[in-house]
């Protein structure tokens, strides 16, 4: 279907990203699935190629551009090049609203290896005890003259291993409730903070998911993102950019897997025909095509309305949940296709059916998405 929301100087950045990921990723996809994490160099690569905070002043390395159809193309063009995950879209899609509220001598600091890759980060807020409910969460800071002490585990990570600026949610006044919660920065090297496990996830191979553990870990002052108490507030104010990057993303990922079983059914034959003349398989391709081509116009029209200011959180969390309930139908479906080799793992219709089955539950799960929903109509 015809799409609008892209002009040609969208459209030659997304030619960027395609070399990009086709260069730098691609060729290297099942090395890292074995080694459960990327390499330093593409992400040094992606900063070099403009990939990387294009958000930010250009005094920092930044192109000054706060656009979200940039991060769409991201996501779209990792899902269109077969690349595997890599957590550029955490960097680029979540942090920056973050990041808004760095100091100057905070963002002089920190933003020049942020764009250029050098520095890769992290955003600790999910315990093993409180993942939706972040009003559940245990690490705590205590203020100690010059310095929060931070204590406490976080899970879940993504990039936790190879993170050197991972931004921690902790309370800083546990009785206070939300209003006590803060957000701190923690740098690569601070003692008492230490890497644990890396996680062995059914999916998203390549993209280290860590544990991170944080023992009267000091960590100056100075280093307090935005206000103190004010955590909170932050969190929830990114939530419609970061459940816009998953309903994207979901949906990037079903497109490729339709592309591929699309392919799979003009060849593949069967008793003398291709698979896709029969049927059964051809109706379910026309039910998959406009299934996608649906969520795609719901997807750019929630786009649209977040570069315009409009998007609202229940709006985010409706889009969240439609879109990756609908993405997976898509790609379970597309899975059945392929038979017996769409359950081999050197397949990528595999590989993208084990990456996508997360989308329906971090940001948000589809029950939690629901129930946003729902207290928005007064139920």
């Amino acid at each position: 279907m015809r799409r609008t929301l892209f002009t040609p100087e969208h459209e030659q950045f997304r030619q960027t990203a395609r070399a990009y990921y086709l260069r730098e990723c691609v060729p290297y996809a099942q090395e890292w699935e074995r080694a459960g994490m990327v390499s330093r160099e593409a992400w040094r690569a992606a900063g070099a190629a403009g990939l990387l905070g294009w958000q930010y002043p250009e005094e920092y390395g930044g192109q000054g551009i706060d656009d979200f159809r940039y991060n769409v193309i991201m996501a779209e063009e990792m899902a269109a090049t077969g690349a595997v995950g890599i957590g550029l879209g955490l960097q680029n899609d979540v942090l920056p609203s973050y990041l808004a509220h760095l100091t100057p001598e905070q963002r002089s600091r920190w933003l020049p290896g942020i764009v250029s890759g050098e520095t890769v980060c992290a955003l600790a807020l999910s315990e093993p005890e409180a993942g939706s409910d972040l009003k559940g969460m245990r690490t705590t800071a205590r203020r100690e003259g010059a310095h929060y002490v931070l204590n406490g585990q976080k899970t879940f990570i993504t990039n936790g291993i190879l993170a050197d600026f991972v931004i921690v949610a902790c309370k800083t006044d546990p009785a206070a409730g939300r209003q006590g919660i803060s957000l701190i920065v923690v740098e690569r090297g601070t003692p008492g903070f230490e890497r644990g496990r890396r996680l062995d996830k059914v999916g998203l191979k390549s993209q280290d998911t860590a544990e991170l553990h944080f023992d009267e870990v000091r960590v100056p002052v100075d280093n307090l993102l935005g206000e103190e108490g004010a955590g909170f507030g932050y969190m929830m104010r990114n939530l419609p950019n970061e459940r816009i990057a998953i309903a994207v993303s979901a949906l990037s990922g079903a497109n490729r897997a339709f592309a591929l079983a699309l392919d799979y059914a003009r060849t593949r034959t069967a008793f003398g025909q291709a698979i896709g003349t029969f049927q059964a398989n051809r109706f379910a391709l026309a039910d998959m095509r406009a299934r996608l081509d649906a969520a795609q116009a719901y997807v750019d029209t929630c786009t649209m309305a977040l570069v315009e200011g409009s998007l609202t959180a229940v709006d985010a969390a409706a889009a969240k949940y439609w879109t990756t309930e609908t993405a997976w139908q898509v790609i379970d479906r597309c899975v059945q296709l392929f038979g017996g080799y769409g359950f081999v793992n050197e397949y990528e219709i595999a590989r993208i059916w084990r990456d996508n089955r997360v989308q329906r539950i971090f940001g948000g799960t589809s029950e939690i998405m629901q129930e946003i929903v729902g207290r928005s109509l007064g139920l």
